[in-house]
């Protein structure tokens, strides 16, 4: 999720400095000094506030000011926070957590998507096996990440679990973290490339346990291929 205009240039700055640390818990911001700081109005302060609310990072009260809240408050699974966090010293912490999240929940997704997927899901997820394959030779690594996330994003949704689809833009997130920041490799492995191919077969086929290995092997590997980049 991109905002736009003044509140989206507000929040690029407040957001990060939230995330961070630099702005801790507990710090109260002024509406008029952001104003006056900023160059910006006090409807564009206003809005920035109302997002950083929804993200329960702030909270703003009449005659106290709007006050950074403490990090268990947060919504950590917004796209937004997600990136804030990567952008900062948080990265190692968030990278890991993220990926004992997929590890929890993308596999179960997979099987149901195996007993679930709809046709046109099956059949995209054949595409997209073939389409990072393509890529993947290629060493085409911004393709590649448009197409990883669909993948994923579409075994979660083909799950017909409301609960893991809300998940699919915060794995994307995670996964163009791990492209932004240099944590993948510069060409994506083989191996890697079979599972996916074995995910989208599995699914089609409707073998559910297949699928579900297949997820947990792709995502084990990433865990692990992670933790060694980060030490």
């Amino acid at each position: 999720m991109e905002i736009q205009g003044l509140p989206g240039r507000l929040l690029a700055e407040l957001g990060p400095a939230i995330a961070s640390g630099e702005l801790p818990e507990g710090t109260v911001l002024r509406a008029e000094e952001l104003e006056e700081r900023f160059g910006v109005s006090r409807t564009v302060v206003r809005e920035a506030v109302r997002i950083l609310e929804g993200m329960r990072l702030v909270a703003s009260r009449r005659r106290v000011g709007i006050t950074v809240q403490p990090r268990s408050d947060w919504d950590v699974f917004d796209p937004l926070v997600i990136r804030w966090r990567l952008a900062g010293a948080d990265r190692s912490a968030q990278l890991r957590s993220l990926g004992s999240l997929r590890l929890a929940v993308e596999p179960a997704a997979a099987a149901l998507a195996a007993r679930h997927a709809t046709d046109d899901e099956r059949r995209r997820l054949s595409a997209l096996a073939v389409e990072l394959t393509v890529t993947a030779r290629a060493a085409d690594l911004a393709a590649f990440l448009r197409h990883d996330i669909e993948f994923h994003s579409t075994v979660l949704r083909a799950s017909r679990n409301e609960m893991f689809a809300h998940l699919g833009d915060t794995v994307g997130a995670v996964l163009t973290g791990r492209t932004e920041y240099h944590l993948m490799p510069h060409q994506p492995e083989p191996y890697a490339i079979r599972l996916h191919r074995e995910v989208a077969e599995a699914v089609c086929a409707g073998e559910s346990e297949r699928a579900e290995q297949a997820m947990r092997t792709i995502v084990e590997g990433s865990l692990t291929e992670l933790n060694q980049q980060l030490g």
